[in-house]
């Protein structure tokens, strides 16, 4: 019988860079076959579609090749939902199929969404069709440097933590803060990402404040764009799913989790071309006009032949083109929305209104 196949879960907050890291990873592979599940929050496949246009991926005779020559199975996207409150009807299937196929398979990669718990996620490898098949190599959790010492996460937080000390009876946390403890407290690494857009200074503290929610010792690796070498993030040998005690979560002790309802996603399909400058600017005044977390997808640039990719968290953007425009596809503007509240109606007049 063939030996288990290793599973990597990525976990981390939303924008933290977990499917730039992927894409490191798979275009690094060294010669390892990968398959890539996705939890993507939201109707529109941006991650999946995102990875496949790494240009490099395992074929069945583990050889690179173009995505275009790939197996459709090695990157699965699961959209119907948080994995963690999906696992049966979602996870399970997939990971069947992908069973079916571990002689062709060096390793599992699973990319949560960034509102999912590990834990449920998890101790699905327990269960008796996956458990003799697949085991849960270790946890990698990502965490955006920038964001931590900025206070994106924080915000609320820290307003929280003023109610806190002033009410010695008020034990009560966002429900963000605990989804962020419940994933540094289940890693086996924690990757400190996107160190490059602060100084020595603020990475310091964002050190400081992840030792101290971590209940152990967990090495803590930092990066630059998620560029790190698979050896690095494969490998630990963890078996997590036999040690999951060691692993304190805030719902331990519940059967159920329910996410803040108020958090939602939206997602705007257009098909008019946009200047990246000043699509940018009108994102980022929408940033400042709702509470948007999150944005992410793929921009029709004019006369440019090349498909640009556009990723926001908070007030700070990316941008970059990954591939040409595919003969059959239309060049068209797709953009997810991730945040609390969110007025999807508005945010498609306002970016109509600044179109080409």
């Amino acid at each position: 019988m063939a030996a288990k196949i290793p599973v990597t879960v990525i976990t981390g907050f939303l924008g933290s860079g977990k499917t730039t890291l992927i894409r490191h990873v798979l275009q690094n592979n060294q010669g390892r076959r990968i398959a890539v599940l996705v939890n993507e929050f939201g109707e529109l496949g941006i991650d999946g579609d995102l990875l496949r246009s790494c240009q490099v991926c395992p074929d069945e005779s583990g050889e690179e090749q173009p995505v275009s020559a790939v197996n459709a199975l090695n990157i699965v996207e699961l959209t119907n939902g948080c994995l963690c409150c999906t696992v049966q009807e979602e996870f399970l299937p997939t990971m069947l199929e992908l069973i079916k196929r571990r002689d062709e398979l060096d390793c599992i990669l699973i990319e949560t969404s960034g509102l999912a718990l590990p834990k449920p996620l998890i101790q699905a490898f327990r269960w008796p069709e996956i458990r003799n098949a697949a085991t849960v190599d270790g946890v990698v959790t990502v965490v955006d440097c920038e964001a931590v010492t900025q206070g994106t996460l924080a915000s609320d937080l820290q307003a929280l933590e003023a109610q806190r000390q002033a009410d010695p009876n008020l034990d009560h946390e966002t429900p963000l803060q605990e989804l962020f403890e419940d994933q540094l407290a289940c890693a086996d690494l924690v990757v400190l990402n996107k160190t490059d857009l602060v100084d020595a200074e603020a990475q310091t503290q964002a050190l400081e404040l992840i030792q101290q929610e971590l209940p152990r010792a967990v090495k803590i690796v930092a990066s630059d764009r998620g560029q790190l070498s698979p050896d690095v993030l494969l490998g630990f040998q963890a078996a997590v799913e036999d040690n999951l005690e060691e692993r304190p979560s805030h719902h331990d002790t519940e059967e159920e989790h329910d996410h803040d309802d108020d958090i939602s996603s939206t997602h705007v399909v257009l098909h008019q071309s946009f200047d990246p400058d000043q699509l940018q600017r009108q994102l980022e005044a929408l940033v400042q006009e709702q509470e948007i977390y999150r944005i992410k997808g793929f921009v029709a640039v004019p006369n440019k032949p090349m498909r640009l990719v556009l990723q926001g968290v908070g007030k700070r953007f990316e941008r970059f083109y990954d591939r040409p425009w595919q003969a059959d596809e239309t060049p068209e503007t797709r953009l997810v929305f991730i945040g609390r509240a969110i007025d999807a109606a508005k945010i498609e007049s306002q970016l109509l209104a600044a179109a080409n």
